[in-house]
């Protein structure tokens, strides 16, 4: 039988739920520490402070996304079905209530990290999105699926419109139940080659 989560795996968790239910402000170690149901001090000796929680919360995140990512980018396919792929599992991701994405969205992590340190952190691991999506770009302008561009200038515009139906669709009440198909549907007919 395997082990348990550890108090730390608890904490984390917790922390992740909290962040994305309260934003960082209104998310306290102590409403942390009930939730897991472990000692408020187990906070300060696995994460050190806050701040440093909500790094380790955001990085947990990324850290997911980039694997389900990766598993989802893994068979063959047109670069231009690849951005298909990244696009709906972004969305998925997002709204799935278990991956508590939710952290990325109502805290900022570029904005409410204050250390220059953290920022570069957090900097090189969004970084790995980027990386994923600027690949299935360069591919399908390599294959022909999609037309001729900058592959990493476009993956900077194709995330504006991911995080913009993101924060549309899960903070407003202007979205409807296919925003995210149609538009991953938009960004795909932007970037196809006809």
């Amino acid at each position: 039988m395997a082990p348990g989560p550890t108090k730390k795996d608890l904490l984390l968790k917790s922390a992740k739920v909290l962040f994305s239910e309260h934003g960082y402000s209104e998310t306290t170690f102590k409403k942390i520490s009930e939730r897991a149901g472990v000692a408020l001090g187990l906070l300060t000796h696995h994460f050190g402070s806050k701040e440093k929680l909500f790094l380790a919360a955001g990085l947990d995140v990324v850290r997911e996304l980039v694997d389900c990512l990766r598993d989802n980018l893994r068979d063959d396919h047109s670069g231009l079905e690849g951005v298909r792929i990244f696009a709906s599992t972004y969305f998925d991701f997002a709204r799935d209530p278990d991956r508590a994405f939710m952290v990325l969205v109502r805290c900022s992590p570029f904005s409410d990290l204050k250390t220059t340190e953290d920022k570069e952190v957090m900097f090189r691991n969004f970084s790995e999105l980027y990386d994923i999506l600027t690949g299935s770009i360069r591919r399908g302008v390599a294959d022909g699926s999609i037309r001729p561009c900058d592959p990493q200038k476009m993956s900077v515009v194709v995330f504006c419109n991911l995080v913009g139906a993101i924060r549309h669709g899960l903070l407003t009440p202007y979205g409807d139940e296919t925003l995210f198909g149609d538009v991953v549907d938009f960004i795909v007919a932007g970037l196809r080659n006809d």
